[in-house]
């Protein structure tokens, strides 16, 4: 398993490599000067200033050489100032990170806590009214957008009837009461996880589905196998074989919905610093920022492939 696990850290090098050099690209070529941005537009800055920093940060240099130099610095884990914070890039994510991760995971809990039960009610019931409501409510929640549920949850259920806090991580004065930041992460984590609970019971239901008709199940109710260790042991388990491997694009779905969810909910998290990275130009902390989202996803990814292989006893670690 170790040499399966090294392996695919070795085949990620590429595309990190590739985000890299994208990342690189796009925040170079853009017509916005960095260093017009990194002094905020402050009118007392001379062209002398604008030109020593310039020299500093090695934008004078040809392309690859500044690729280079900034590579370097990335594998020390020096992704520089904020222009717009104006703090370390690396204390903003270790500030930031945490939260989404807190988020993401929640996420995850409840999608499999929620959708799981939804698949195998939809299955163990078909053609029956909870399998057709089980359903609706699928196609209902890929069809509705995440940030407009956001904003839904938020009006109605916040603003309205004030059932649930409308943002931050904690009330006022509060920001070591555990119970109060469960309440705060209510609205963020269920709407964050609201299209994997979705789409879970649907693959889950035809997965099981089409292992209800296999001979084996057949064969273990024959022999007298209780309904309960029939469902266990042959149907669930099997039929939760090929959903692991949606879990890597979950995963991904969570990354990029944070991005929303967080500025909704106004979650201090990586996605909502990534939007106000972005809307302030504030390059260091853009490029930083989708470095660890990527680099997070493609983690995301490798822990699914490790999963399936220890789920399934057919897959070996190769």
């Amino acid at each position: 398993m170790g040499r399966f696990i090294a392996r695919r850290l070795v085949q990620a090098i590429p595309t990190l490599l590739g985000v890299l050099v994208i990342t690189f690209l796009l925040t170079r070529l853009s017509p916005a000067d960095p260093v017009t941005l990194a002094f905020g537009g402050d009118p007392t800055v001379t062209a002398e200033d604008k030109n020593g920093l310039r020299e500093a940060l090695g934008l004078n240099e040809p392309l690859y050489v500044q690729f280079w130099v900034w590579a370097t610095r990335v594998a020390r884990l020096d992704f520089g100032s904020s222009f717009f914070y104006h703090r370390p890039v690396l204390q903003l994510l270790f500030e930031r990170v945490p939260n989404s991760l807190q988020l993401s995971l929640l996420a995850l809990v409840l999608t499999v806590v929620i959708g799981v039960p939804l698949g195998a009610l939809a299955a163990f019931n078909r053609g029956k009214a909870i399998d057709h409501a089980v359903r609706v409510f699928s196609v209902a929640g890929h069809a509705i957008p995440t940030f407009w549920f956001g904003l839904m949850f938020v009006l109605v259920l916040g603003v309205q009837l004030r059932w649930f806090p409308i943002g931050s991580m904690n009330a006022i004065g509060k920001d070591a009461d555990v119970l109060d930041r469960a309440w705060h992460l209510v609205g963020p984590v269920f709407v964050l996880a609201i299209s994997g609970i979705a789409g879970l019971p649907r693959i889950l239901r035809t997965e099981m589905l089409e292992v209800i008709a296999q001979d084996y199940v057949r064969t273990a109710r024959g022999k007298g196998l209780g309904e309960r260790a029939v469902v266990a042991r042959h149907v669930l388990r099997n039929a939760l074989i090929p959903v692991v491997t949606l879990f890597g694009g979950i995963l991904g779905i969570f990354f990029s919905g944070s991005l929303i969810v967080e500025t909704v909910f106004n979650w201090p998290g990586l996605g909502r610093l990534t939007y106000e990275a972005a809307l302030s130009k504030d390059y260091p902390m853009l490029q930083a920022a989708v470095l660890i989202a990527s680099t997070l996803l493609i983690l995301s990814y490798i822990l699914r492939d490790i999963a399936y292989a220890w789920a399934d006893p057919r897959v070996q670690f190769r």
